[in-house]
């Protein structure tokens, strides 16, 4: 089921909007819902399975202001595996969602190929509200590594389109429109042949600019500047902000502060005391990359500087294993025991 909550000021809560059901054969991975994505102007949202299926609802007011919700338009397509979805940012234009994709039909045909080269794409799914069904507008190819989506702000905010991020670089990526591939800071011990993941973002719009933040898998927060003349991207920038633990979310507030979702620890709470753009913090540019140089940028973690620790939530481990043992040894009537594994310092 998809279930639309809305929150209520005066009951301090949310309350049930609405609640449809589109499948009835479990959680498998063709049943829709692995993967949300929204149209940034609340207009539709789209839910894919790992597999195949992917389901677009309208989302509209009636004249009494309340939340309507259309019945689902399909955009399956067989033999696909997806990896990523987001709401692409296109103004007031008919709402379009990404996709990060794989076609599997040849290994499904024959199952015993010994080499199959796969392609991985970026795929453009367009709604269109006049006729009300669901197309792939456009599809390119991504590098193999290819792991996230992030959707830059568009309308009259930013040039739109999607950063694509994969191993040790991030590429944005739009229709008619030029690549801008950027490679990413790297730690200094990090051995050459260790790929570097992206694994959580957050966009922060202002006024008259925005900005994203990325964080790698070793910890490491990179700000992302998108340079742009109208819908023209000129220069992708990654510049070293500071390091916090790995993170599995983040969510920069208006009042100047970030809230880091931990993968495995304590949630913390930081406030800027600076937004990276000290002239010493390494950083990478488009622009440099295209002119031949690839030198790798290296960088060294270092205390906060931008970021200041205001607090953390406290979080128990997370369970990663649990088995039953017979720690009475085979005695009759002897009690059983158990032992379970923590995530972080804990041991099984």
């Amino acid at each position: 089921r998809i279930v639309i909550l809305e929150f209520s000021a005066e009951k301090g809560g949310w309350e049930r909007v609405h609640c449809e059901t589109f499948g009835k054969s479990g959680v498998r991975r063709i049943v829709p819902g692995q993967y949300v994505a929204t149209d940034p102007r609340g207009r539709a949202v789209m839910i894919g399975a790992v597999e195949k299926q992917k389901l677009v609802y309208i989302l509209n007011r009636d004249s009494a202001a309340r939340l309507t919700i259309s019945s689902p338009l399909e955009a399956h397509k067989s033999s696909t595996l997806t990896f990523a979805m987001v709401g692409v940012d296109v103004g007031f234009e008919n709402p379009i969602f990404a996709a990060l994709e794989v076609d599997v039909e040849e290994v499904e045909n024959d199952p015993e190929t010994q080499e199959v080269l796969y392609e991985k794409v970026l795929t453009f799914y367009e709604l269109d509200l006049g006729l009300n069904h669901v197309v792939r507008k456009w599809s390119d190819p991504v590098d193999p590594t290819a792991n996230m989506l992030i959707a830059v702000p568009g309308g009259a905010d930013g040039p739109g389109g999607v950063l694509v991020a994969a191993e040790n670089f991030l590429v944005y990526k739009n229709q008619g429109h030029p690549d801008k591939r950027c490679p990413l800071p790297r730690r200094r011990d990090l051995p050459p042949e260790h790929g570097l993941l992206i694994v959580a973002s957050a966009v922060h719009r202002q006024k008259d600019l925005f900005f994203i933040l990325v964080q790698s898998e070793a910890g490491d927060l990179y700000k992302v500047t998108v340079t742009h003349e109208e819908d023209q991207v000129t220069e992708l920038k990654v510049r070293y902000l500071d390091s916090v633990p790995t993170c599995v979310s983040l969510c920069i507030l208006r009042s100047g502060f970030l809230f880091c979702a931990s993968e495995a620890g304590n949630h913390g709470f930081y406030q800027f005391q600076g937004v990276g753009e000290d002239d010493d913090s390494p950083v990478c540019s488009s622009i440099t990359f295209e002119s031949g140089d690839e030198a790798v940028v290296e960088l060294e973690p270092r205390p906060l500087r931008n970021l200041l620790h205001v607090d953390d939530i406290d979080t128990l481990n997370p369970l990663l294993d649990a088995k039953l043992l017979d720690l009475a040894g085979g005695v009759a009537g002897g009690g059983g025991g158990g032992v379970a594994g923590g995530g972080g310092m804990g041991g099984r």
